[in-house]
């Protein structure tokens, strides 16, 4: 079974840009099904498209299902046409950091004004080094999930 495990934060600060090894993707994704047991994301990402299928984690972890496979871009396009709207938007910069790396989330569109730094680990208790503008941890606050994003955008808190 392929699991994921992350770790979720606000940012301090825009120092992050600051760093010379950054690459930015656009991504546009949507959710066919998001419920309390789990998500199934359409994901439009470099000119592919991604059909992701999300558990959620048991109470008290972190870790969670996670299939991802990739599907024709036609597909994805006809597929973000049936998720409930809006659609999620961001740039996602990818920031090197040792073992691991940051993706820092801007969102766009309706979650315009979030943005998020994520981690994904290899286990719950993993250490990784906390940079300077990292803010505070949201893991565990479920509005800032994007499928909860594209339930009730940031715009509307």
């Amino acid at each position: 079974m392929a699991i994921e495990i992350e770790r979720k934060f606000l940012l301090n600060n825009n120092n992050w840009q600051q760093h010379h090894d950054l690459t930015v993707t656009h991504i546009r994704q949507g959710y066919l099904i998001s419920d309390s047991v789990r998500t199934v994301r359409v994901r439009w990402r470099n000119g592919k498209g991604f059909l992701t299928v999300k558990g959620k984690p048991q109470p008290g972890s972190i870790a969670r299902a996670e299939y991802e496979y990739e599907i024709p871009g036609p597909e994805a396009e006809a597929l973000l046409l049936l998720c409930q709207p809006p659609l999620i938007e961001k740039k996602r910069w990818l920031l090197p950091a040792g073992e691991h790396t940051w993706e820092i989330d801007v969102f766009e569109g309706e979650n315009a004004g979030l943005t998020v730094a994520e981690i994904e680990l290899a286990g719950e208790n993993d250490q990784f080094e906390k940079p300077e503008w990292l803010g505070e941890e949201v893991t565990h606050d479920g509005r800032y999930s994007n499928a909860a994003l594209s339930r009730k955008p940031y715009s509307q808190w």
